[in-house]
């Protein structure tokens, strides 16, 4: 006789069902240990581990081929390290998934009225810096040039002169990619002469909201305003300006964000 368990008493082991096993065998992702000329399967003691892996791994929804790279590992690191990997990328999507049910009900929250003021800003001299820029790339641009540019201050012994923003321009908006400019506002007598590197933002009306929570919400604020200007006010194409009045240099906590959204409208 075949050594080992029979396929119904391994099922009770391993809590796989008899169809389970035999679906298992026939794509080589659990073979047993032996066929006796009956046909029926037996399975050895030491394959519970690998059934009981194989069960917890289909539940996190790995991929049969996956699985089977796993299994066939030899190196227990190397077997380690794969899951390692597979972990990580469902905790990222765990996390994602979380962002986006958040948003939801955010979005669900919220209510039609939104507090929209008018400002004219003054022009005002910027350190800036610029890149043309998918909507995927702004996140990564952004957490460099910033910690950039407070050094260049730093070094300058110039403090800020106002919050941190960036200008979006509209092709941004419109298209795959678009021009973004991150600044930093800087007093006037703190500009060195000629250097290239600071410029002056022009003066603009603006139409303003502030948009409280995750940078990845603004679009609500952002459609609730442009509904605002579309009704109220005369659009103009230059770029929108956002400032971050509280932002990921002040707090770890995105629903803390506080972000200024100015839309430039005619006088």
């Amino acid at each position: 006789m075949t050594p080992g368990v029979t396929i119904g008493e391994f099922s009770r082991l391993c809590h796989l069902s008899a169809k389970t096993l035999r679906y298992y065998h026939d794509i080589e992702l659990l073979v047993p240990a032996g066929v006796d000329g009956t046909g029926y399967r037996r399975y050895a003691p030491g394959q519970v581990d690998d059934a009981h892996l194989i069960r917890r791994l289909r539940d996190l929804d790995m991929p049969i081929a996956e699985i089977r790279g796993v299994l066939a590992e030899p190196d227990p690191a190397a077997r380690q390290d794969a899951l390692a990997r597979h972990l990580d990328r469902m905790e990222a999507e765990l996390t994602r998934t979380r962002d986006v049910v958040a948003s939801l009900r955010r979005l669900l929250g919220s209510g039609p009225d939104l507090p929209v003021r008018y400002r004219r800003a003054p022009g005002s001299p910027v350190l800036r810096m610029s890149a043309r820029l998918a909507r995927t790339e702004v996140t990564d641009f952004c957490r460099r040039v910033y910690p950039e540019m407070y050094a260049i201050l730093g070094a300058l012994g110039t403090d800020p002169a106002g919050p941190a923003g960036a200008t979006y321009s509209a092709e941004f908006f419109e298209g795959e990619t678009g021009d973004v400019v991150a600044f930093v506002p800087v007093a006037a007598s703190a500009v060195p002469p000629g250097d290239d590197r600071f410029d002056i933002l022009p003066p603009t009306r603006y139409a303003i909201a502030v948009h409280s929570g995750p940078f990845g919400d603004c679009d609500i604020t952002y459609g609730r305003l442009g509904l605002h200007v579309a009704e109220h006010d005369i659009a103009l194409p230059d770029p929108i300006v956002e400032l971050y009045l509280v932002g990921p240099d002040e707090t770890d906590d995105p629903d803390q964000f506080r972000t200024e959204i100015c839309w430039p409208i005619q006088p």
